[in-house]
């Protein structure tokens, strides 16, 4: 039987300073997160869940940042800045005591909560697929990914008109 393929950097710490871009993917598509016109992203009941969710996490880690984000019918594209230094450094006495949790732990309380929420509204059926894409980024790679992000939706439309011929 094979292994799992393991999706992290082998001894990676992933609670480093650093910026990270993921995308998580929807297990089934059968609830699409949002709807998409010309470059417009009209969410749904689930994609305005799993927007606040996104944003939630900035409030509950003070550690982190949010960028440039996308919520695609069918997966998440986003960019978290973690920075280490704002723990234990004196400058915020409210978090000397807290530890900063690695961003597998981060992206894991995003898709509970969010699952939790979307549950809430019935789609008992909703999934995220296990794990989650990362690459830890580079400040100079910041741009390119942020384009990517932004024009993720006309791509979108590109790719699928082009499976539709």
């Amino acid at each position: 039987m094979r292994g799992r393929k393991l999706q992290r950097l082998p001894g990676y710490d992933y609670s480093r300073s650093g910026y990270y871009y993921v995308t998580i993917k929807v297990k089934e598509s059968e609830y699409p997160l949002c709807t998409i016109e010309g470059n417009n992203v009209n969410l749904t009941d689930l994609g305005k869940i799993i927007d606040k969710q996104w944003k939630w996490l900035q409030i509950q880690y003070k550690y982190i940042s949010l960028h440039e984000y996308i919520i695609m019918p069918d997966h998440f594209h986003g960019i978290i800045e973690i920075n280490d230094n704002i723990v234990g450094n004196g400058r915020d006495r409210s978090l000397r005591e807290f530890k900063i949790k690695p961003l597998p732990e981060i992206i894991g309380a995003f898709k509970t909560t969010s699952s939790k929420k979307i549950h809430e509204l019935g789609y008992w059926h909703f999934k995220w697929q296990k794990s989650f894409y990362d690459r830890i980024m580079r400040k100079c790679e910041l741009n390119i990914k942020r384009e990517y992000i932004k024009n993720n939706p006309m791509n979108y439309n590109k790719h699928r008109s082009l499976m539709d011929n």
